[in-house]
């Protein structure tokens, strides 16, 4: 998987910004935003279990902003789905 942008590195870890080229097409914001409805959740809800505010976690859903590697593996064990799900490669929640 390409990615762009500079990692930020912030003590420990070290975030990477998802972006590829068939993830482009903001399939992974929308899987976002369905997991979050279909779980009655709110933004404010998802932004706690990413440890942000509902603000940047609403930028992540509605494209603004890229999710870091390390959200996308949390949303994907929070909601028990693939992080491939979450980005749209699969139409299987299933793990593999």
């Amino acid at each position: 998987m390409k990615t762009t942008g500079p990692c930020i590195n912030r003590g420990t870890a070290m975030f990477v910004c998802i972006f590829d080229r068939q993830v482009n097409d903001m399939k992974y914001q929308r899987r976002m935003k369905e997991l979050r409805q279909e779980n009655n959740m709110s933004q404010a809800d998802l932004g706690k279990v990413l440890k942000c505010t509902q603000v940047a976690y609403g930028m992540y859903e509605n494209g603004k902003r890229r999710l870091p590697i390390c959200g996308l593996i949390t949303l994907a064990r929070f909601y028990d789905v693939s992080a491939d799900y979450i980005l749209g490669l699969t139409d299987h929640k299933e793990k593999k």
